[in-house]
């Protein structure tokens, strides 16, 4: 019996829709979901779903070849049981709400829900990178930073002026009192 190697058209459309999301998004978490109970994966993917992040289960077989055609061989070697993948055009989401996930469920020492690796901006990285990209404050937080940065010197100066000008007056109505008393 002669075993073909053809590959089906729908086969091909799913690999080539992995690919895509795998270099399209800014931020990719792939995970192992061994041990979810259906409530904690309802959970988990709403908070997904919240934060803008889309979140689907994929086989590896297509993961791989989806992987090999985009050039990210490094994640090749990560396809091994349960795979879940989580993507968003944010790079930092994805990875926060998955491992903040992970925080919040841990039961008895035993992760329910773990990383297996990420892409940030079609670069791979491991278990640990993708947790401190988790520790990260948020696009938000980040950019209000900036404009209190931004805003502390011009407020510093303002006040400085007034105290100028305070202390003017101070001295315009010591002089007052002073004539006044005289």
């Amino acid at each position: 019996m002669a075993v073909t190697s053809k590959v089906t058209p729908k086969k091909q459309a799913v690999v080539a829709e992995l690919k895509e999301q795998m270099t399209s998004a800014k931020g990719v978490v792939i995970t192992s979901y061994r041990g979810l109970t259906v409530a904690q994966d309802t959970q988990l993917r709403r908070a997904l779903r919240e934060a803008g992040v889309t979140y689907h289960v994929v086989k590896n077989t297509m993961m791989r070849i989806a992987a090999k055609d985009a050039g990210l061989d490094g994640l090749v070697d990560h396809l091994e049981g349960t795979t879940a993948m989580a993507f968003a055009d944010d790079a930092v989401a994805p990875a926060k709400v998955i491992c903040d996930f992970i925080k919040k469920n841990k039961l008895e020492n035993t992760e329910i829900l773990t990383v297996k690796v990420g892409i940030v901006e079609g670069k791979v990285i491991d278990e640990k990178e993708v947790k401190a990209l988790a520790s990260l404050p948020s696009r938000e937080e980040l950019i209000a930073k900036l404009l209190g940065s931004m805003n502390a010197p011009i407020s510093n100066t303002v006040g400085v002026l007034q105290g100028v000008i305070r202390n003017a007056v101070y001295v315009l109505d010591a002089v007052r009192a002073q004539k006044e008393s005289a």
